[in-house]
């Protein structure tokens, strides 16, 4: 039975299993509450946030945090974007619930929003039992915040891609990464990664759990029988080049086939052909999600018998 849930942008498809779930997920807004605090009660927002007051430092470094013109237009950038956080939460609560679902050991963290000074690479930390949220990093990909920043980074630093970036997190206590260092082994982890979204974030696009915008998704999908020929003609599978990840799986603007089309591809297009290989592979075991996590690349790729889409 499939259960329709409302939301502020559209109706969202969920099992009821899922849905129905009671589940409630704290958010403590660290970010507003640092920004109303004074001097004289600096020391009650320290007993309540510990951890992000390390006893080295004094209160007067906190104090001209707190009244640092900087860090004002930065808060009040914050507090535009983010003054309700209640879609925001609404969003998160059905994460959740979906880890809930397939995970249910996990103990459900509290969240906490802060500002990071534009730290986009430690946007969100997950802890046993915190999920820090930084949430200056979502503040839309033209903010003014983020110029001089790389196009290629900037674009992902928008609200759309707020929960995708929390399963990316909570991706690295569920798979480990590979001892293998193939280029296939690489592949198949973001790939699986990738297929954790497909789980967790059934109601979002395939674009935004690759970080892709929907050009960027479709050039991926047009090109990949043609991505594939490129990989197995250069025997790329099975090496163990190190370049290869910047070329084909790191973040950057374009992927490198060192070819003309580079200038019109998206970076990271290795993890987009290891979420076929392993869609394939589920798509034909039917295997159990929880099975799926720790199983070798080459048993993945080998049952798989993925052909590209033409």
């Amino acid at each position: 039975m499939v259960c329709l849930i409302g939301a502020c942008k559209k109706d969202k498809e969920v099992p009821a299993a899922i849905a129905n779930q009671v589940l409630e997920v704290k958010v403590l807004r660290f970010d507003q509450e640092f920004a109303e605090t004074t001097p004289e009660n600096l020391s009650d927002i320290k007993g309540k946030y510990p951890y992000f007051f390390p006893a080295q430092y004094s209160d007067s470094v906190w104090i001209a945090k707190i009244q640092d013109t900087l860090q004002i237009e930065l808060r009040q950038a914050v507090d535009s974007a983010f003054a309700d956080f209640t879609e925001e939460q609404e969003e998160i609560t059905l994460l959740f619930k979906h880890i809930a679902y397939y995970f249910p050991r996990y103990t459900i963290p509290t969240i906490v929003t802060l500002t990071t000074d534009v730290d986009y690479e430690n946007r969100i930390i997950l802890a046993d039992t915190l999920l820090l949220i930084g949430v200056d990093n979502y503040l839309g990909k033209d903010h003014r915040f983020y110029q001089g920043i790389d196009r290629y980074i900037s674009k992902g630093l928008d609200k759309q891609y707020l929960e995708s970036d929390i399963v990316s997190a909570f991706s690295k206590k569920v798979i480990s990464y590979p001892r293998d260092r193939s280029f296939l082994a690489q592949m198949i982890y973001y790939g699986k990664e990738l297929y954790l979204k497909d789980l967790l974030l059934s109601w979002q696009s395939d674009a935004q759990k690759i970080g892709y915008n929907q050009e960027e998704y479709s050039w991926a999908q047009a090109n990949e029988e043609q991505i594939w020929r490129y990989f197995i003609e250069r025997e790329l599978l099975y090496s163990t080049d190190a370049q290869l990840g910047p070329r084909f799986l790191d973040p950057a603007p374009f992927s490198k086939f060192r070819l003309e089309l580079d200038n019109e591809s998206p970076g990271r297009l290795g993890r987009y052909m290891g979420w076929q290989i392993v869609r394939a592979f589920v798509e034909k075991t039917d295997i159990p999600a929880q099975e799926l996590w720790n199983l070798p690349a080459e048993t993945i790729f080998k049952e798989a018998n993925y052909k590209p889409k033409k």
